[in-house]
């Protein structure tokens, strides 16, 4: 075997690091597209039985965002196993005690059916900022893009941008806002 179609190899059969930001994304949207890096669904070495996924570390957990009032509305069951153990709990409350779960949750349903789940979620490394040990941000080579695009903050333009801006009305100079 030559040196280049050996290194190809290594390289098909090779468990890559992605890093994901999931910064005002939405979990369940984004737990179907790191399933795909997480199962190796993106390899074309994949099959069901073969465990070929890659690691992804996703970092900002806690700025997720939910959309309409998922918020208020979508609650998350656990069972402790013993008689009267049954709980029901908020997503924004769920969140409050641990940003990574929703997250973490949402990848977890979105294999039902995977086999193999329990082991391709130990590949799954979640973090609710960006501060992620140096021995695990060392071995990223890819970044999966963002699903939706993050919308400039208003404060975050400059004042150039902001006076180039059409306006659809100019105010008086003795207007006074209340």
């Amino acid at each position: 075997m030559s040196v280049l179609k050996r290194v190809q190899q290594w390289a098909t059969f090779a468990r890559i690091w992605h890093v994901y930001d999931a910064t005002w994304q939405n979990p369940f949207q984004s737990a179907e597209l790191l399933k795909k890096y997480l199962m190796g669904i993106h390899k074309p070495i994949y099959h069901p039985m073969n465990d070929c996924g890659d690691h992804v570390i996703v970092i900002n957990s806690l700025d997720i965002a939910l959309p309409g009032n998922e918020w208020a509305k979508r609650v998350y069951f656990h069972h402790t196993g013993y008689p009267g153990g049954a709980t029901w709990t908020l997503a924004w409350e769920l969140h409050r005690k641990d940003p990574t779960m929703i997250l973490k949750k949402a990848v977890y349903n979105s294999m039902d059916g995977n086999l193999q789940r329990r082991y391709t979620m130990e590949r799954l490394h979640i973090f609710p900022d960006g501060n992620v040990p140096p021995e695990l941000m060392g071995n990223v080579s890819n970044q999966i893009r963002q699903i939706r695009p993050m919308p400039k903050r208003l404060d975050h333009y400059t004042k150039e941008e902001v006076e180039k801006f059409p306006k659809i009305i100019d105010y008086p100079k003795d207007y006074i806002l209340r």
